[in-house]
């Protein structure tokens, strides 16, 4: 693939289609200095985006959590997304939506004279992790930690909230893995640097409670396909100590979709039938 600034195609920006090479903001964009921006991922299958307005409402409230109000309705959102997948020929793809404070009469780290713009490509993109799907990724465990509540607005999925999950990422892969696992403030299991995490140990299922991390939208999916197989879900604070006794481990988001673990650290997990049958009614439910 050619490198992202690179491509044939169109991007739908504020409202209309430009052409993928020219859809560029100027060096001075506020976005760019300060992060003041939000964002979503998305999968279209079969010419259907799943879940779309959840996403587009999700990206509304970061919007106004991040005193950035993005002038534009669900609904127009969601024309906009078809309307880009039209545009660049795509039924299966990987969309990402965008919106920025750009360039405009402030420069400071106060930008309410600032217009809100909003961007939304799309392109083919399979297995986030690779064969991972299939093995069990192999995860690092990352030196930094999801901050407090009180220190960020955790359930805003906001540019700069991801700067400590790319440090971590990068680690990770520096050591042969696929990504990496952070705890948050308190020392519990929070998630990994783009993917909620599930355990399994004697046919129950255990995840992080969302109080300090995003409740992905795939999360809030497969916890409902797992209570509709009438398997009980936990919702709570995972200590360091229990990883050892959990017997599966999968990861969940837009892009990883459903991601078996085989290790973490020096913990290993099986690619278990619960793991598995997890994983493939995702993929039927997201084709349907």
């Amino acid at each position: 693939m050619a490198a992202y600034d690179d491509r044939d195609g169109f991007i739908w920006m504020d409202g209309k289609l430009v052409e993928w090479r020219g859809a560029q903001v100027h060096v001075l964009t506020h976005a760019l200095h300060y992060a003041s921006a939000v964002f979503e991922g998305e999968r279209c299958y079969n010419g259907r985006i799943f879940k779309s307005t959840e996403h587009s409402e999700r990206l509304l409230k970061s919007g106004q959590l991040l005193d950035m109000p993005i002038p534009y309705t669900a609904a127009q959102i969601d024309a906009a997304k078809v309307e880009v997948l039209k545009a660049n020929g795509l039924t299966d793809a990987y969309v990402r939506a965008i919106a920025f404070r750009g360039a405009g009469d402030e420069m400071g780290v106060a930008s309410l004279g600032n217009p809100v713009r909003l961007a939304i490509a799309c392109w083919t993109w399979g297995a986030y992790y690779g064969d991972a799907k299939m093995k069990g990724a192999k995860l690092d465990i990352s030196k930094w930690k999801r901050p407090s509540p009180e220190t960020i607005p955790c359930e805003a999925k906001a540019a700069g909230l991801y700067m400590i999950c790319t440090m971590s990422k990068h680690a990770a892969m520096a050591k042969g893995c696929s990504d990496a696992m952070m705890f948050d403030y308190r020392g519990y299991v929070a998630e990994a640097t783009g993917a909620n995490i599930f355990f399994v140990k004697d046919g129950e299922v255990h995840t992080p409670a969302p109080d300090c991390i995003l409740n992905g939208i795939t999360r809030q999916t497969v916890i409902g396909m797992l209570r509709d197989m009438q398997i009980k879900v936990h919702e709570r604070q995972i200590e360091a100590s229990e990883l050892e006794g959990f017997e599966q481990c999968w990861l969940t988001g837009t892009a990883a979709e459903v991601t078996p673990v085989g290790q973490i650290g020096t913990w290993t997990f099986e690619v278990g039938d619960l793991t598995r049958r997890v994983a493939t009614e995702y993929e039927k439910l997201v084709r349907a």
